[in-house]
């Protein structure tokens, strides 16, 4: 995507226009921002993985909003160049759209980030567009969502056999409808993936979800290689978890061996 001085609603869709690809990562703290944000990464999302990659609950479920506001505050005082967009935890939109207009009001307000995003289909139309409605640009979930993994029984593949595309392509269409500016497709088989993608006026970004899509997204821990199992569709880029192991081994030695610090690390009188 040709670099704006601020990646915009507009340049998302005139990268699909231009058949660009939009590239999107995860970003949970102002350190992490900074560094993809420098690297011409156009969108981060503060994800409510943060709650799976940075604070050890099991799910997403836990998240809770003054997490996301605390995280979202930060990635977006960081990144002078990417579009921030901060989840909508679970809980805080599902009640109808006043509720999520709520949410949504208060996570632009406090964090500064330019969209928030939402997960489901026909289900959350309403939501899309009161929050559309009032100008805040909404980001749009479908295929598996982590939110719903009670009910859909783990993280599955979701849009299999003719009636589970065509569900998912109903549900594209009603959040594009509302007025989501995109959609991330996850888990999504990459034919029907492609196949919703080119019926869509707005981009596409995929996790899981092929190269058919107009962009795609890694949750940023899987990119780098920060643990020991990556997801099948996330490729690791680098093995940053071995590498930060391996400076903190390399330090405790020199503590423990009395070589740090030293006359160059020190302070004289």
């Amino acid at each position: 995507m040709n670099a704006p001085q601020r990646v915009r609603v507009q340049h998302l869709q005139a990268a699909k226009d231009r058949g660009e690809r939009l590239v999107m990562l995860t970003a949970y703290d102002a350190v992490t921002a900074r560094i993809f944000d420098e690297a011409g990464v156009d969108l981060l999302l503060v994800g409510d993985s943060i709650g799976n990659t940075m604070h050890g609950y099991t799910s997403t479920l836990p998240v809770t909003l003054d997490e996301m506001v605390v995280a979202g505050r930060a990635v977006a005082g960081a990144a002078h160049r990417a579009f921030v967009v901060v989840d909508l935890p679970f809980g805080t939109y599902e009640a109808g759209p006043e509720q999520a207009l709520a949410t949504g009001v208060r996570v632009l307000k406090e964090t500064g980030a330019a969209a928030v995003k939402l997960e489901g289909g026909r289900r959350v139309a309403a939501q899309i567009r009161a929050l559309t409605d009032a100008g805040i640009p909404v980001v749009a979930h479908l295929g598996y969502t982590p939110q719903s993994e009670n009910l859909l029984g783990g993280p599955r593949v979701q849009g299999r056999g003719d009636d589970g595309a065509d569900r998912l392509r109903e549900d594209a269409v009603a959040v594009v409808d509302a007025g989501a500016v995109a959609v991330v497709l996850e888990m999504v088989p990459s034919p029907v993936a492609a196949s919703v993608t080119s019926m869509l006026r707005v981009p596409t970004i995929g996790i899981g979800a092929g190269a058919g899509c107009d962009g795609q997204v890694l949750v940023w821990v899987d990119m780098a290689g920060m643990t020991d199992w990556t997801p099948r569709f996330a490729k690791r880029y680098g093995e940053l978890g071995s590498a930060l192991g391996a400076a903190a081994r390399a330090f405790a030695d020199d503590v423990r061996a009395g070589a740090f610090p030293d006359a160059e690390h020190e302070f004289g009188a």
